[in-house]
C-alpha cells in the first residue's frame, strides 16, 4: 500500500501592515542590530528591513538621508572613542 502525500498549503507572502514596518524601522534606527529586529519579529531575513528603511527614508526627502549619514558618523566615531 503507497502513502498518499499530503498537499501542503502553497507558499504565500506575508503582507505587513506600514504601521509594523514603521515600528520595525523604528527599532532599527532606535540601535537595534538588524538581526535582533527580524528575530524578535520573526522575519527570516533582514533585508527586509534595510528594504524599508530604505523606502521610508526616500519618502522622509533629504533631511531624514542627511539625518541617517549623521548618525552613522557619530556611531563610528563612538565605536573608535570606545
Amino acid at each position: 500500500m503507497s502513502r498518499k502525500r499530503m498537499e501542503s498549503a502553497p507558499n504565500r507572502r506575508r503582507a505587513f501592515t506600514d504601521e509594523f514596518k514603521q515600528e520595525a524601522v523604528q527599532m532599527l534606527l532606535d540601535g537595534h542590530s538588524a538581526q535582533s529586529v527580524a528575530d524578535r519579529l520573526g522575519l527570516s531575513t533582514t533585508n527586509l528591513l534595510y528594504r524599508w528603511r530604505r523606502q521610508q527614508l526616500e519618502r522622509s526627502g533629504p533631511v531624514a538621508t542627511s539625518l541617517e549619514a549623521r548618525v552613522r558618523e557619530l556611531e563610528s566615531e563612538l565605536h573608535r572613542v570606545e
